[in-house]
């Protein structure tokens, strides 16, 4: 009677934690997803679409200004916006028809009169369970309750650490493992910080030699030689620091971004490290572990591979990714291009069940095989009601996001949500 008792028990249990489960694992809770990588682990999506592309949900055409993509989780999209130069702020929306369901101002933008000038809200919010965390581009870092965005506690990366954003401010998403809360200030006393993410109090800070400006990219998380790592991307190049205590263990200048733009975030997989900067070029390092430390030795570059600010998809043993004129797949181990094709390049890109789904520069949307064989498109539309970009080297920057069957598209104040699942 006892085993039936605590088998019933668990039973219980399990259905109690069903949702939660799919829940989680049908969110995008960050910048590219789940890990970070891009990748979407649903299933069931539409294979192909109709002429006119996905149904239309519904879609926001105020939503503020700015370049960041959105996060999903807990039946909520999280995004950040702007409006004008002193209002910057994160809110939480309803996933069922994009109803505001509160606001948090935040902070300024950051560097006004940068030049070019596109100052605007860029960061992704990063999404922990009954809280956020957010980086305004004016450097104010800050942890949000989820469910009503009251703010937890505040940091700035310009004065708590005499941070050095680059040109056009502070764009990095913040990184969450476990207990720690992971970002790039910048700067000769804090180029890279890990935070105690429950009150923000420093446990270490990383000073790289050169004491580089902020990146644009988002810290990735990599394990080599049972050596686990931060993996960023400064305005010197892509840089590995010990996570236990943020220790330079590598580095690699060639992929410097021109004028800082170090813009992609860094793909990693096998030994392997991929970055690209678009004016510069692509190319990966093999690292190598030997008694705890790593070394990083470069394994290809090339000006034709993938730099443009849309970023890459690892897939199997092949990148995905787009110059400024053409979508690309290359072998990720040997930067061998195996085909390329205009398409809509430049574009930002991610994977789901065998798909890359590209968010144009231009604004369409076009869907394509995850295939090395041959570029093969799947559908192709172009959003409606497009907003007009008031500088004429602006573009629709955004990463599209994929979550519980739907695909988000953002550019500037507008919020489109298809639904992209296959019907039974």
């Amino acid at each position: 009677m006892g085993n039936l008792n605590r088998s019933k028990g668990w039973l219980v249990l399990s259905v109690l934690l069903l949702p939660a489960a799919l829940a989680w694992a049908y969110d995008w809770p960050q910048w590219r997803g789940v890990n970070r990588d891009g990748h979407s682990r649903e299933t069931g999506l539409l294979k192909e679409w109709p002429g006119e592309g996905p149904k239309l949900l519904w879609q926001i055409n105020d939503l503020g200004s700015g370049y960041a993509t959105p996060s999903i989780a807990g039946g909520r999209i999280y995004i950040m916006s702007n409006r004008g130069l002193e209002d910057e702020f994160v809110e939480a929306l309803d996933v069922k028809d994009g109803k505001k369901l509160w606001s948090t101002r935040i902070g300024k933008v950051g560097n006004p009169d940068q030049k070019p000038n596109f100052p605007a809200a860029r960061s992704t919010p990063t999404v922990d369970g009954a809280v956020l965390y957010a980086l305004g581009s004016d450097g104010d870092l800050v942890c949000l309750e989820s469910a009503t965005g009251k703010v937890r506690w505040h940091k700035s990366l310009r004065s708590d650490f005499n941070g050095l954003p680059p040109t056009w401010a502070y764009a990095e998403s913040p990184l969450v493992d476990g207990d720690v809360l992971v970002c790039t200030p910048g700067g000769k006393d804090a180029t890279i910080v890990a935070l105690n993410k429950r009150n923000g109090e420093v446990i270490w800070k990383s000073a790289l030699p050169a004491g580089e400006m902020a990146g644009y990219a988002s810290i990735i998380i990599d394990s080599t030689g049972a050596i686990k790592q931060y993996i960023a991307y400064t305005s010197n190049g892509l840089v590995g620091v010990e996570a236990k205590t943020g220790k330079l263990l590598w580095s690699y200048e060639r992929n410097k971004g021109a004028l800082g733009m170090s813009i992609q975030t860094p793909v990693a997989g096998g030994g392997y490290v991929y970055g690209g900067a678009n004016r510069v070029g692509g190319g990966a390092v093999r690292l190598k572990a030997s008694q705890g430390s790593l070394t990083a030795e470069e394994a290809y570059f090339d000006p034709k591979l993938p730099t443009a600010i849309g970023g890459t998809v690892l897939v199997g043993d092949f990148l995905y990714g787009s110059s400024q004129t053409a979508v690309m797949c290359v072998d990720f181990k040997s930067g061998q291009v195996k085909w390329s094709e205009r398409s809509i390049a430049p574009a930002s890109l991610v994977y789901a069940e065998g798909l890359l789904y590209l968010h144009g520069e231009e604004g369409e949307v076009a869907l394509i095989e995850a295939s090395a064989e041959a570029y093969r498109e799947r559908g192709r539309f172009t959003p409606p009601d497009q907003p007009k970009h008031g500088n004429p080297m602006e573009k629709a920057w955004a990463y599209p996001v994929i979550a519980d069957g739907k695909l988000y598209i953002r550019d500037l104040n507008m919020l489109w949500c298809y639904d992209i699942k296959a019907k039974k």
